[in-house]
């Protein structure tokens, strides 16, 4: 009975990191069309940096409806909401818009490609929505069905699916790449094939088409998963809550667990009001500033240009797209270093470790980089290692916990719209700083930037393992140090 309610849960966080993997994937997978969509448009520093960055302007969106339609309409909603915007945006990102203004004429398009940079820029927009929703309700769903003791390690496992997803993005863009050989982006005159001219000729049609079947997947599964007991408590929909609960971990917890919830919901206002009590200053302090700092060191430069920023130290394409995989498969590899001693050493020790190795590693890119050195890519990778076993976890677990159940939604999207703000402004000049300030001048500037982070952490955030999410908010209801 216990392994069927086990595997009950993991099927349900199954489905909802699907959500992170496919936020990493979308993230990632643009880093390898950088390249072929600057020579396809012609593209300025200024031009490659707004077409990247146009899906995190989509992600500020997602984020700032998030909050409502998650806390209205329910986790689960949302999450679908969020799937279809990504599906509309793979197809749309790979097939021009005759293509899908008028099938008959595929074939004509085929051979007279004339993809709109301005219809590109909307899809991925569109996408960005997708990824904004999925940042915000993924964690509190994950964290809302979790049980106490280990929900650090479940929200993790979201961390580490983004992770994933941008390593299989890194790998899918060097497969593309490795297999159109020296005629990748070689548009033909003569008349070519479909798949010739998806995967070689304008390969980076290809690249962003693989995400269609991750994308549908999402979409299916969720119709599966059910809604979490919390948000249907809040909405005294409690017989559907109980339901879940005792699938999840038997009558008992489900008995307990409902008392508690209704307690703590009853002292709960809900809306902007709520998250604007003196109790709840430093969790909204919290909320804002960790994810922004998280971004201010630079890690979304480095997953959206990294063949690029490789490209800076070694000079070669190939070898570049290569380098993003190790890149990848870091990333990876450290966040389970999260998973596997979140709950034993707590959030904020990795925290701090992984901000203060974010700090060194960031200072040793600048400095190889002003001397010319090769070897950029070890303190680079030091630094990835770094941000995947603190920031990029763990900033995903601390918000989805210290906010009260009714306003989760309202106060994550808020943390969420921080960290996508921020993510937006430092893709958009990653490529004006490296032609302006140089790529050693950039990475040095990125490694002062979490300076003030090391301070905000070891000042005002608080240790949450093994604690409720009732818990949790009383610590902060009733002031204790």
């Amino acid at each position: 009975m216990k392994t069927k309610k086990s595997n009950y849960l993991l099927g349900i966080s199954f489905v909802s990191t699907i959500g992170g993997f496919l936020f990493g994937y979308d993230t990632a997978i643009i880093s390898g069309c950088n390249t072929f969509l600057e020579q396809h448009f012609n593209l300025s520093a200024a031009e490659l940096g707004w077409l990247v960055s146009s899906a995190l302007l989509g992600t500020i969106l997602g984020c700032i409806v998030a909050g409502s339609i998650t806390d209205r309409l329910g986790r689960k909603k949302a999450l679908i909401i969020a799937a279809i915007c990504l599906t509309i945006s793979a197809f749309g990102s790979m097939l021009p818009p005759q293509f899908l203004g008028d099938l008959n004429q595929a074939f004509w398009v085929i051979s007279n490609p004339d993809f709109s940079f301005d219809f590109l820029i909307c899809v991925r927009i569109i996408g960005g929505i997708g990824v904004g929703i999925t940042s915000v309700v993924a964690p509190i769903y994950i964290s809302e069905l979790s049980l106490p003791e280990n929900r650090g390690r479940m929200v993790s496992l979201y961390q580490l699916s983004i992770t994933l997803g941008i390593l299989l993005a890194f790998l899918v863009d060097w497969l593309v790449l490795t297999n159109a050989g020296d005629i990748a982006g070689v548009i033909s005159n003569e008349p070519s094939g479909f798949w010739q001219w998806l995967f070689v000729e304008e390969l980076w049609r290809g690249m962003f088409g693989t995400e269609i079947p991750i994308a549908l997947l999402f979409l299916v599964l969720l119709f599966l998963v059910p809604e979490t007991p919390r948000w249907l408590i809040a909405k005294e929909r409690y017989d559907e809550a109980k339901e879940i609960m005792v699938k999840i971990n038997g009558e008992e917890y489900a008995q307990l667990q409902m008392a508690e919830i209704k307690e703590v919901v009853k002292e709960e206002s809900g809306g902007i009001g709520e998250l604007l009590k003196p109790y709840l200053r430093v969790p909204l302090l919290i909320g804002i500033l960790l994810p922004m700092f998280s971004h201010l060191s630079g890690i979304a430069a480095i997953m959206y240009f990294a063949p690029n920023i490789i490209n800076e130290s070694i000079q070669s394409v190939e070898s570049s797209f290569l380098g993003a995989v190790l890149v990848g498969v870091v990333n990876s590899a450290f966040t389970f270093v999260a998973i596997l001693n979140i709950e034993k050493f707590g959030r904020r020790k990795l925290l701090l470790i992984g901000v203060v190795g974010a700090f060194i590693s960031l200072t040793g890119v600048g400095v190889l980089f002003a001397m010319g050195s090769q070897y950029v890519i070890i303190p680079l990778l030091m630094y990835v290692a770094s941000f995947a076993f603190s920031f990029g976890p763990i900033v995903w677990v601390i918000i989805s916990e210290i906010f009260p159940t009714r306003i989760r939604g309202l106060a994550v999207a808020l943390g969420s719209f921080s960290l996508m703000v921020t993510g937006f402004f430092i893709t958009l000049t990653n490529p004006i700083l490296i032609d302006t300030i140089q790529a050693s001048g950039t990475f040095l500037l990125y490694a002062s930037l979490t300076l003030p982070a090391i301070w905000f952490i070891w000042k005002y955030v608080p240790e949450t393992k093994r604690k409720s999410l009732e818990e949790i908010e009383r610590y902060w209801r009733e002031g204790k140090k």
